[in-house]
């Protein structure tokens, strides 16, 4: 019998019994109740100061800046070799 042959088809399989389990349990659970809605600590189900919109004005800072102008253009010289007899 071959260890890779047992840790493949025995040990591996323990997290996948593992997450089955976790989901069975998940199912057969009864819903919470709402009991603590009325006078619990529920939280807040609404923000009680809403959130101002964004400005409409160009923002400052890297993002709001205009883009960069693009580089002068340059021309590709090509180099000749010099001779071996010229000094």
């Amino acid at each position: 019998m071959d260890w890779g042959f047992v840790w493949i088809m025995v040990i591996l399989k323990i997290p996948l019994v593992a997450l089955l389990l976790l989901v069975w349990w998940a199912i057969r659970s009864t819903p919470e109740s709402d009991d603590q809605s009325e006078g619990g600590d529920g939280g807040i189900k609404y923000s009680p100061h809403p959130r101002r919109p964004f400005p409409r004005r160009p923002r400052r800072g890297p993002h709001g800046d205009p883009p960069l102008p693009a580089p002068p253009r340059t021309r590709h010289v090509v180099a000749r070799a010099r001779r071996l007899d010229h000094a």
